[in-house]
This record gives C-alpha cells, structure tokens and sequence, in this order.
C-alpha cells in the first residue's frame, strides 16, 4: 500500500483529500499541531507537531518516508527550506498548495495570469490599509515558497511541483464565502456590494483540485513546475449572484454601496468576499493540457454546493454575524 503525508488535512481542503485517499486505499498520515478540530476517521495516522519548530518537526519525521506529500500549510520561505531539508531522499513527490496572490503581487502584468507572469517585479509593499499590506505579504511569502522549491528541483532535484489556486469554493470552506451569500439569498434582506466595477471571478471547486492531486500522485508528471489551477468560466459578480439565485430559487436583492461607507463600516468584505481585490483569475489551459486537469462546470458545482449547504442545519458564520447592521445601513444610505 502506497503511503502518502498530508500536511494539514483537517479543515478544508486537506480533510476533503484525506477522505478521498482512503476511498482510493492510500496509507494516509496527516501531520499537524493538533489544534482544529478533527472530524476525520480513525484509520488515519496523527503526527503532531508546529511545522515552524525545527525540532517538533525533525521529531515527527526522522525515519518516515513516503510515496507522496501534499503540503496544505506552507506560508514561508524559512519554513519551505527546512521542509525541503527533512524531506529530501524521503518522499517520491511533494506537492504545495500555492496560491494565485502570488502573481497579485507582480506589476505589469494582466488577467487572467498564466505560469510565466510570476517571474519579474514584485510590487513594494502597500502602507495605506493593513488589509493590502496582509495580502501583499501573503502573496510574497508565498512566492519565497516556490522559490525554495525552485532552487530545490534546480541543485538536487527535490521532487516537488506547486498548484497556484484561485478562491476555492468547496463544502467545507471555512471563511464561509458562498454561505454567507446563500444566508442573504434566503433572509431576503439587500446583498450589499460595493458601487463600481469588480473583478472578473474565475475560482475553482474544491473536489477538482481533490482530484488533480490524486491524479499527480498517482501518476507524477509536471515535476519542477508550478501549475495554474481554476474553473474553465469566468463571471462577473453581477452574472454570478443571479445565478446562485437560480440554483437555490430564493430571492436577490443587490444594493450597491459606496466601497468607502462600506469600509468605514467594516463591513466589507464580509458582507461581500466576492468583492476582494485581491482575488486572483487564472488561466488555466497548462493543467489541462499538461497535467490532464479536468474542471467541473460552474453550474453543475454550484448546484451541487447549493444543495449540501440548504441540507445543513443553519449557523451563523463570522461573515453574517454583523448582518443587522448591514440591513441597517442600507435602510439608511441614499
């Protein structure tokens, strides 16, 4: 039986993967510090360990090797080098989860981004917004991962490849994105969005980047690269709401906002996360072409999405806590 690490694996995308490694008779090892509640089955193996302490983490892995690794929490380029350092010679691949921030943080380059925008100038860091400068660190701390691994593959050839992922829309996304909406959909109340134009949204389901890494690790191709992964469509949010609004049969209602009254009110962007600036568009033809990554149409994974979430008992996320306040403040901007 093959044996695979996940790194992580207890919250979203990691416990998605986890489930299917086990449907797909991996040996399945999750590594993490033990903190978030974890609703994965008994057969897994539990390593415990903080990632960011040399020790814990030489303790954890010393002997330990694997078919595969997917690494779910990696956000630094000190924790990648002594990642890259306890797994050299102990696993046949070792996949990262990147994100699309890292070419947000790029200049001169345009949507949607392909693999080679990444390299050339990184933008300096914003001071205006504590916001911006969170993202922007985000994104270049993510870039110092793939360089790491970069410089791993070029002077050893570390076998690592990295997937480069958009917002992730998935059942157990725990930033609550397209419930939060759903929750405004089924109250009745104005979705409040910010007034002017807004990114294009290009995102991905979470089950299909479940089901590339599958895929990569069972048979590895693409190794040394970095890989776009993202939904074949690409919506504005005003295309987008109604179609959510379709698929559930509720009813829409948009009220737009000035993006500065809504930012003095810290609303946002709770009160509409598809608004984020720092939201990335990919393209995504490589994967598809290279990899053999095949992307579910964004009707028939919203519609499922749709259905787990009515099913659920209702709860009330972080994002909507706030909702009386939203209603009041669209009852009184004129």
């Amino acid at each position: 039986m093959k044996r695979v690490l996940v790194i992580g694996g207890t919250r979203n995308l990691g416990h998605l993967l986890c489930l299917a490694l086990l449907e797909q008779g991996w040996d399945t090892t999750i590594l993490n510090r033990g903190l978030t509640p974890d609703e994965l089955p008994g057969d897994i193996t539990r390593f415990r360990a903080d990632r960011q302490d040399a020790g814990q983490l030489k303790s954890a892995l010393h002997g330990k090797t694997f078919d595969a690794v997917v690494d779910t929490t990696l956000y630094n380029g000190k924790d990648a080098q002594l990642t890259v350092d306890l797994l050299h010679g102990q696993t046949g691949l070792y996949v990262f989860l990147s994100s699309g921030q890292v070419y947000l943080v790029r200049t001169g380059v345009e949507r949607p981004f392909k693999e080679e925008d990444y390299r050339g100038t990184v933008m300096p860091p914003p001071t205006a917004d504590p916001s911006d400068y969170r993202n922007w660190k985000y994104g270049v701390e993510k870039r110092e991962v793939e360089d790491v691994l970069d410089e791993a593959w070029a002077a050893s050839r570390f076998p690592c490849l990295s997937l480069r992922l958009p917002m992730v829309n998935s059942e157990r996304d725990h930033y609550h994105r397209l419930y939060g909406y759903l929750l405004r959909i089924w109250d009745g109340g104005p979705i409040l969005v910010p007034d002017g134009p807004h990114l294009s949204l290009r995102h991905v389901y979470g089950g299909d980047v479940v089901a590339l890494i599958i895929r990569l690790i069972g048979h590895p191709v693409g190794v040394g690269n970095a890989w776009n992964v993202g939904q074949d469509e690409t919506v504005t949010l005003e295309q987008f709401l109604p179609l959510l609004r379709d698929l559930d049969g509720g009813r829409l209602n948009i009220r737009k906002i000035a993006p500065e009254v809504l930012k003095k009110a810290e609303l946002i962007p709770a009160c509409s996360p598809f608004s984020d600036p720092w939201m990335s568009e990919l393209d995504n033809r490589k994967s598809k072409q290279e990899l053999g990554a095949r992307y579910t149409p964004l009707g028939v994974y919203l519609e499922k999405l749709v259905r787990h979430y009515r099913s659920m008992p209702r709860t009330v996320p972080p994002g909507y806590a706030r909702r009386e306040e939203e209603l009041k403040l669209a009852e009184n901007y004129s």
